[in-house]
């Protein structure tokens, strides 16, 4: 094997394991891992169907999926957890029940979070890969973060 060859492959070697380092170093987050536990121990967010999940954990800012949003309601998401409530209106008890449920959860997910010390702001992101595995096509949102 000639000099110029030799060399190449090192090069190329060398660049493919860089990007092997920063793809693992990328997925390392340790604390979002933790919030996410601390997640999955909390008796009300636990129970409710949807799982809401620490997604990233950057600088002080928390940003927990959601499966609602100003794009996607919750009217048109709870059927997807309690078909019985399918072509009910947003009025029906059962419906208003079941928003308080969701409320409840979420609300107790961002309190959660909040009282980190390490957390300064809890955003919120509409779930759609969720929402797709569940057969709804939404865009991509961030969500205020005053919306419990």
């Amino acid at each position: 094997m000639d000099t110029f060859t030799r060399n190449y492959g090192i090069g190329l070697a060398s660049l493919a394991l860089a990007l092997v380092l920063f793809w693992l170093y990328s997925l390392w987050t340790p604390r979002v891992w933790e919030l996410n536990e601390l997640l999955e121990a909390e008796p009300v967010v636990a129970a409710y169907p949807y799982a809401f999940r620490l997604v990233e954990f950057n600088d002080g800012v928390a940003i927990l999926s959601t499966p609602r949003s100003f794009a996607f309601p919750a009217v048109r998401f709870l059927p997807i957890l309690y078909p019985e409530l399918a072509n009910l209106a947003q009025d029906d008890p059962r419906m208003v029940a079941a928003q308080q449920r969701l409320i409840d959860a979420q609300k107790g997910a961002m309190e959660l979070v909040q009282k980190q010390p390490d957390v300064r702001l809890v955003r919120w992101m509409l779930d759609v890969g969720w929402l797709a595995d569940h057969g709804i096509q939404v865009q991509q949102t961030d969500i205020d973060e005053a919306t419990p």
